[in-house]
């Protein structure tokens, strides 16, 4: 009988050494996870504020200014456009055609623009 009692006592003295050892990894894991987490949190806010920050450093605004200032860029114009063929050849510059100006409208009769706002042909008077 003692040596069953000896065998039980180290049976339950081997098994409490376990959940010992057990409950111990447990709590090594989560604080694992925690640290994880808070790690986590942590990156996902930075990348937010970066995100923002790359939004503000994207305006076309500031790129616009910074190509003007820093790289000593200019807008294009039809002056300045160069167009090159597949073979490398530059072709000539095309200046923008001028403007075209409308013909003078000759001076209206009393009583046309009200004919012509209605959309009714205007009155010919006859000579008397």
């Amino acid at each position: 009988m003692v040596r069953l009692n000896l065998l039980l006592l180290l049976a339950v003295i081997a098994s409490a050494i376990y959940l010992v050892h057990t409950q111990y990894l447990s709590r090594q894991l989560f604080t694992e996870l925690h640290r994880e987490q808070s790690e986590t949190r942590r990156l996902e806010l930075e990348r937010d504020r970066l995100e923002v920050e790359k939004r503000a450093q994207a305006t076309p605004l500031r790129v616009e200014r910074l190509a003007k200032e820093q790289l000593k860029m200019r807008t294009t114009t039809p002056a300045i456009t160069q167009y090159v063929r597949a073979d490398g050849t530059v072709i000539p510059a095309v200046a923008a055609p001028a403007p075209e100006v409308a013909p003078a409208v000759p001076a209206a009769r009393p009583g046309a623009a009200a004919a012509q706002r209605s959309g009714a042909a205007p009155a010919r008077r006859s000579a008397p």
